[in-house]
């Protein structure tokens, strides 16, 4: 039983064996071009070995290429350190030196303070006075038009060399310069930042060191030095004062030589132009309802806004409803034919359908016909008085809540800061003024509506008195 074992064990692994070989062979198959086709184990063992010693070759060649460039790497090292080293004791060198020089600059200094005696106290005082000055002239508007002119006073104040006597003189005739300026209105070009072509210099005019603006619109610039180069000192406000102002400023413009105008002169040089732009306008203060905008009223601006602009156009259109009424009614009275299309014609009709009956009939007919009349006149009229009414009950509730907000904010913030308070206040202000410009013009426009409306109503009563009267007039001979 043993040795049958044994025999049946060997066609195992010579199977086994086959199918390593194939598996080999289809593998080999699958990695090759067609053209190299392996076809025996014999062909397959060549083809390992060869590629064995093609790779065993490939890494000899990388072995090689890798000492040499160990060898090369080794000496680029030692290169730069010998360049390292040269380089620290080049800047040992200059180390040494520096400070020799500044030995020598303190034995200088030392040397020059004792040549100045009492000059150096007055050379001292002529740096300060320039760095000052410079500081002044860096803020003025005349360095709008002379943009260099305090090169020499920073020149001077930077320096610690002894100033020239022109450079002196710079000083003095710099200050000259300025007070100069300050009286003069003159124009001169400039270029402006946010203008639409900031490249191309624009026509401006400048009063004293007070204020510059456009010679086309008179609008007026605001000037901030800027130590870039690049930034332009000039710029438009960001909002124009307008009114007298901007008038004024048209008004020097149009001036001639000898001409004595009234011009706009800021003496904070610009903070009160700058100030300007926080006053907000009508629109900004009021609101715009047709926005949805109540400025500083909220949205109780915008619903009393909305309440004057539906109250006024119906007013208006009412006052024009009443007019052609009017004008019809006094076109009928110089008629005898009746027309349906007006209130008298109307009445005339109505008395020409009971003119047989008797006299208090007549009279009872003609009432109801001005009764029928009345409510067609009086259109509106209610629609008025409510706007008018409620307006100012509209600005009485921002007013309320405009103080609720204030009240709030101290309660948070304390009365320290009256900005904080400013906006709830300005809400309750606002609201009712809002409210008051709303009700007068309703108020009068109900009036005058009212007034057309009862004058039409007293001309339909004294033609519808007179129909009677004529009628028994005409009856009893």
């Amino acid at each position: 039983m043993t040795n049958m074992t044994k025999v049946m064990k060997k066609p195992n692994v010579f199977k086994r064996l086959s199918a390593f070989f194939v598996g080999c062979v289809l593998v080999a198959g699958m990695a090759v071009p067609a053209s190299a086709q392996i076809n025996s184990i014999g062909e397959l063992l060549d083809k390992v070995r060869q590629d064995a010693r093609q790779t065993q070759a490939e890494n000899a060649k990388r072995v090689a290429e890798f000492n040499a460039r160990r060898d090369q790497q080794a000496s680029i090292l030692r290169s730069a350190r010998a360049e390292l080293n040269r380089l620290e004791a080049q800047v040992r060198r200059v180390e040494r030196q520096f400070d020799a020089n500044e030995g020598k600059i303190a034995q200088l200094d030392g040397e020059l303070n004792a040549a100045l005696g009492e000059f150096r106290d007055v050379f001292g005082l002529a740096r300060q006075s320039a760095g000052e000055f410079k500081a002044t002239l860096d803020s003025s508007l005349a360095s709008a038009q002379f943009p260099n002119r305090t090169e020499v006073l920073g020149k001077i104040a930077n320096s610690k060399a002894l100033p020239s006597s022109s450079e002196l003189d710079a000083i003095w005739k710099s200050m000259l310069g300025e007070i100069k300026a300050q009286r003069q209105v003159v124009s001169f070009e400039a270029n402006v930042g946010n203008s639409d072509n900031p490249d191309v210099p624009m026509s401006l005019t400048r009063i004293g060191t007070f204020n510059v603006f456009t010679n086309d619109g008179g609008d007026f610039l605001e000037y901030k030095n800027s130590k870039d180069t690049d930034v332009l000192p000039l710029t438009y406000l960001n909002k124009q004062p307008g009114g007298a102002i901007n008038k004024a400023a048209k008004a020097v413009l149009g001036a001639g030589a000898d001409d004595l105008v009234f011009g706009p002169v800021d003496p904070t040089r610009g903070n009160l132009l700058k100030a300007l732009e926080r006053v907000p306008t009508i629109i900004e203060r009021v609101g715009n309802p047709f926005l949805f905008n109540g400025g500083h009223g909220g949205a109780i601006g915008v619903i009393i806004g909305w309440v004057l602009i539906i109250g006024a156009t119906f007013g208006l259109l009412n006052i024009v409803r009443l007019f052609l009424i009017s004008s019809a009614v006094r076109s009928q009275k110089k008629k005898a034919q009746p027309s349906k299309s007006n209130p008298l014609g109307r009445i005339m009709m109505a008395y020409d359908g009971v003119k047989d009956k008797d006299e208090e009939i007549i009279e009872l007919k003609l009432d109801e016909a001005i009764l029928r009349e009345s409510p067609k006149l009086e259109v509106g009229l209610n629609l008025l008085k409510l706007g008018a009414a409620i307006a100012p009950l509209l600005g009485l509730l921002g007013t309320v809540t405009g103080m609720i907000e204030t009240f709030q904010a101290m309660m948070i913030y304390g009365a320290g800061d009256p900005q904080l308070m400013a906006g709830g206040i300005s809400k309750a202000l606002v609201t009712t003024m809002v409210g008051l410009i709303a009700a007068i013009p309703l108020l009068v426009l109900h009036s005058f509506c009212a007034s057309m409306a009862r004058g039409v109503q007293g001309t339909l009563e004294e033609q519808s008195a007179g129909i009677v009267a004529r009628h028994i007039e005409s009856r009893r001979g």
